[in-house]
Formats: C-alpha cells, sequence, structure tokens
C-alpha cells in the first residue's frame, strides 16, 4: 500500500510518499517540482508510479506556490520566476539532508525531476549538486541564459507592463551563470538525464533543451541509454501519459538498478 503523509520540513510543506511497510526505511529518493503557477499536489500521479517502483517521493511547494502562496497576482509572480527557480535549488539541498539525517534515504541513489520551471530547476540543479544521481526533465530547459532573454524578448514584443530595469536584468543574468548547466556542462559528469518535451510547445520551447542534448551527448562515449530525449509531436505544454511512465521507467532503470553500498 502506498501511503501520503503531509509534513513540513523546516518552511517547506511537502508530501512524502514510499510503500507503508518501507517508510521507516533507507530507500532511493526522488524529489519531484512541480511547474510555475501549480503545487505539490498536482503531480501526485508521478510520486505514486515511482513509490509503486519502490522510491520515496518528496514532493515539495515552491515558495509562493500552494501552501506558501502569498496572494500575489500572475503579473506580480512572473518577476519573480528566475528567485523562485533558485531558492527551489537551494532548498533541494535541505530537504535531502533531511532525510539524510533521518536515515530514510540512500545517499548514493537520489534522483530529481520536474514540469516546466520544476524542469528548469532540475537543470539548474545538475548543474550545482553532484549527489544527484539521476534526473528527469520534463519541457524544461537546461540554457538559463537564454531562456531568461527570450523571456524578456516575449516580455518587450507583448509590451508588456513589467516593473524590472534593463540593469536589473542583467544582474539576474549573471546570477544565472553558475546555475545554467548549458554553460556549465562538465557539470553533468555523464549522469542520467531524460529530457521530454512537447515539439508544440509554445511556453517552453525544445529547440534550447535539444541543442544541450545534442551537444552533450557525444560525451557519454559508448552509454548513450544515459541520456535521452523524446519529443512529442503532438504535444504542447502538457505532458502525455506516455511521458509520465518513461519517467516512472528512467528512475527505474537507473536508480534502482544501482549497487547498495555494502
Amino acid at each position: 500500500m502506498i501511503i501520503i503523509e503531509k509534513e513540513q520540513i523546516g518552511q517547506i510543506p511537502v508530501l512524502h510518499l514510499s510503500e507503508q511497510a518501507a517508510f521507516h526505511q533507507e530507500l532511493p529518493l526522488i524529489i519531484f517540482i512541480h511547474g510555475f503557477q501549480s503545487a505539490k499536489e498536482h503531480n501526485l500521479h508521478y510520486a505514486y508510479l515511482l513509490a509503486e517502483k519502490g522510491f520515496r517521493v518528496l514532493l515539495p511547494d515552491v515558495i509562493h506556490h500552494g501552501e506558501r502562496d502569498s496572494g500575489l497576482s500572475d503579473s506580480e509572480m512572473m518577476p519573480l520566476f528566475w528567485e523562485m527557480v533558485l531558492q527551489t535549488i537551494k532548498e533541494l539541498s535541505f530537504l535531502k539532508d533531511d532525510l539524510l539525517s533521518r536515515k530514510l534515504t540512500d545517499p548514493d541513489r537520489i534522483g530529481v525531476a520536474g514540469t516546466s520551471m520544476g524542469g528548469i530547476v532540475t537543470n539548474g540543479a545538475l548543474a550545482t549538486y553532484d549527489w544527484i544521481t539521476a534526473g528527469v526533465s520534463l519541457m524544461g530547459n537546461p540554457s538559463y541564459v537564454a531562456y531568461a532573454e527570450l523571456q524578456m524578448e516575449e516580455i518587450k514584443k507583448r509590451k508588456l507592463q513589467f516593473p524590472v530595469t534593463d540593469e536589473e536584468v542583467g544582474r539576474v543574468i549573471e546570477q544565472l551563470k553558475p546555475f545554467d548547466l548549458s554553460l556549465n556542462q562538465d557539470r553533468l559528469a555523464n549522469r542520467p538525464l531524460l529530457f521530454w518535451h512537447g515539439a508544440k510547445d509554445p511556453i517552453v520551447p525544445y529547440q534550447h533543451a535539444y541543442r544541450f542534448y545534442e551537444g552533450v551527448k557525444p560525451g557519454y562515449d559508448g552509454v548513450n541509454e544515459r541520456i535521452e530525449f523524446i519529443l512529442d509531436p503532438k504535444a504542447g505544454h502538457k505532458v502525455s501519459r506516455e511521458g509520465v511512465l518513461m519517467t516512472a521507467d528512467w528512475f527505474g532503470k537507473h536508480l534502482l538498478s544501482t549497487v547498495q553500498k555494502a
């Protein structure tokens, strides 16, 4: 039986799932991050499938979302997008350390995944932490600087009110560079990484992620099964059921098969 516990880890509300019989045992861990203007509960279908495979799964609320909602409007949240991404990357380490302190996770089998903003967080986390064993980026983007510049072009094109100066944008771009996996490709270090994207996605276009994938794939030196890019020709900004199932299978292949320490 899969159980769901509602917890508060520091300031972060989470849903915590695993098989009931193994809830207090050391298990491989997946932290799954939701998208912009979503919440942790919206990804329970991923968590259930992963828990069925034997994983412990954490679904946290990103700041200003879900139980951390601060009452901001859409237009007020958008300028905070990258601030939310970077804070979530920082919070991943806090969540991981909490479970390690409780002896609930295997430090050598930790995965991170997410949809849209959560996929973007996943890529930045891979650029930041070497303790992540495998990742899945669903509609995410590893090219932080290029995507931030694209966002600003769209804002200007649509003549939207955006309460941020060009100087402030420049400072944000500089802050993003250390987390930009496309600018720090060596930090991926041949870890298993699956990209899923819809070809018709108007919100996070797939091209940045695909160019990154094409660039790093040769470096995997004969272990190409550790990196994969799935492009759904019919999909927009919504993961298909196939993408959901592939996420669970990817972690099953690359984390459950990892040899446990003696």
